[in-house]
Formats: C-alpha cells, sequence, structure tokens
C-alpha cells in the first residue's frame, strides 16, 4: 500500500516542501528561501525540521524523500550521478539514505550524467522527467540552466544543458546592452519579444543577433525598454534551435514550466512550429517522486 511522502525539491538557494497523501493529493507545501547554500555543514537536520518537521507530526508514518542539490558534492552527502540513459528503477537504486534523528532516516536521490560528445549533469531535473510518465518523448525544463531530455523506452536516453536564462542575467545587467536598456512597457514587452523571436531565425547567430539589441535602439527602430525582452525572446530561439539540432525538429515538446517561463518557451516553441504538451513543475515533481519513491529498495 502507498504512504503518505514527505518530498523535499532542496535547491541551491530554495527549498520546496511537500506532504503528500497516500493517493498523491498534496495536503500542504512550503516554499522557502533555505537553500543548500543557507545550510552549514551538519546542519541539515535543523533545516529539514524547520522546513518540514510539522509535516512528520501530521504524518508521524510517512516515507521521506530529498530530491535536487541536497545529494551533491556541496549538499548533506553526495548521491552519486546514475548515468544515462536510466529508468526510474536505476535512478530509484542509487538512492542513499540519511539520519534525521536516532529513529529516522530520508532517501536523497541522485542526479544524472551524460556523455553524449559532451559531459552534462542535472540534479532534480530527473525527478520532474520521471513525472511526465513518458515512454517516449523530447521534456523541456526552461531556468537559469536549462535542460532538454530525450526519453526513449521509459529510460532517459541523453540530454543536455542550456545557460539560457544565465546568459541573459549577464546580457542584460552587465553588458554594453544593458545601458540602453529600460523597463518594459505592455507595448515594449511584446515588441521586443516578437523581434527577438524573428531574429532568433536570422543567419548571423546569437554573438550577431544580440548586438542588435544596442543597434535598434541607436537608430530609433526599438524602444529602450524593448531591449530585455528582446534578449529573453532571442536566447529562447538560439536554445530551441541548439535542441532542434542535438533532437530534431517537429516534435512535440513536454514543457516542464509554469508563468513567464510557460509563455516565452510556448510561444517560442510554436513559432518554430513545435506542439506543445504543457505540465507545472509542481504536477511534474509530485508524480515524479512519488515514482521514485515506489522504486525505492524496501
Amino acid at each position: 500500500m502507498p504512504k503518505p511522502l514527505i518530498a523535499l525539491d532542496w535547491g541551491t538557494t530554495r527549498a520546496r516542501a511537500f506532504l503528500i497523501s497516500e493517493t498523491g493529493e498534496v495536503l500542504e507545501r512550503r516554499i522557502a528561501d533555505r537553500g543548500i547554500q543557507s545550510v552549514p555543514a551538519g546542519g541539515y537536520p535543523e533545516a529539514f525540521a524547520e522546513l518540514a518537521g510539522d509535516f512528520r507530526e501530521t504524518a508521524p508514518d510517512a516515507a521521506i524523500v530529498l530530491a535536487g542539490m541536497v545529494g551533491s558534492r556541496n549538499g548533506w552527502i553526495e548521491a552519486r550521478y546514475v548515468a544515462c540513459p536510466a529508468s526510474p528503477a536505476e535512478i530509484a537504486a542509487a538512492a542513499i539514505q540519511v539520519a534525521l534523528d536516532a529513529g529516522t532516516t530520508a532517501t536523497i536521490l541522485p542526479g544524472l550524467s551524460c556523455d553524449d560528445g559532451a559531459f552534462d549533469v542535472m540534479r532534480g531535473e530527473e525527478t520532474l522527467i520521471v513525472g511526465l510518465g513518458l515512454s517516449d518523448g523530447i521534456a523541456c525544463l526552461p531556468g537559469t540552466h536549462s535542460k532538454w531530455a530525450e526519453i526513449k523506452g521509459g529510460r532517459i536516453t541523453r540530454f543536455a544543458s542550456f545557460m539560457t536564462g544565465e546568459i541573459y542575467g549577464l546580457l542584460r545587467n552587465d553588458s554594453i546592452l544593458a545601458r540602453l536598456a529600460e523597463a518594459p512597457s505592455d507595448a515594449d514587452t511584446a515588441d521586443g519579444a516578437a523581434r527577438g523571436r524573428l531574429a532568433a531565425g536570422r543567419p548571423g547567430g546569437l554573438l550577431n543577433t544580440a548586438f542588435a539589441a544596442r543597434t535598434e535602439v541607436l537608430a530609433g527602430r526599438m524602444a529602450g525598454g524593448a531591449v530585455g525582452p528582446y534578449l529573453s525572446a532571442l536566447l529562447v530561439g538560439q536554445e530551441i534551435a541548439g535542441a532542434e539540432a542535438l533532437f530534431g525538429k517537429g516534435q512535440t515538446i513536454h514543457l516542464v514550466a509554469d508563468g513567464a517561463l510557460a509563455e516565452s518557451y510556448g510561444a517560442g516553441l510554436q513559432a518554430r512550429g513545435h506542439a506543445i504538451q504543457l505540465v507545472t513543475p509542481e504536477a511534474a515533481f509530485v508524480a515524479g517522486v512519488r515514482r521514485l519513491a515506489a522504486d525505492l529498495p524496501a
């Protein structure tokens, strides 16, 4: 019989804690700026108590599963990467246990590695990919370091990371382009995004088309408020083009996103002819952590 589950998506800067019923309903959720960077050595049991200690009081028999950067070498205890291709059962088999207190253990899930010409790693995203429940398909998980993954026969066969969010921050805030950038109006946002998606399809590549964020403003053809939206749409379009080169064109993309990222990537994917299946990160995480918890060794 399934048990209640206390699950944490424990990242570098933030932690998301969930109390999940036997049937998969999220009974309680909590988000805190309590990522691993804020936890001192030896402080993880106390940090867990702050994040989800009351969940244990509500569901004392719940299994406890931790995913994300908590299993990195900078986290609690390193859960070594599982090499692709990897099935949910193979990921679960590599999980490790840690002691919360004298009578309670928690399970830390591992990340994945991939060597598809260039070595790549992920931690946390694998749980969301498992949560999609795909036998075959392509998943896109936008973020600071976006992940694209290929699933075949129920196994994550390979994946690739894109520094899209980080490069956007550098270009928008710390490059010469920042000097002309202004806070966007709604009209600026729409105009800049449309221009950026169009530019992503032009020859010349990112280094050429990014500079146009400056020259279009200097020429009076684009407002300063459109610089940020232009760069965002341009980078997303370049990311999608790069993923197409790796995984192919014209496929349905299982997009794990919400809010502004869902809108931006949805528009970028549609502009390049992709059908989209949208899943929220919370829904993917809850489904994925339940699947992996069910596959954990007894």
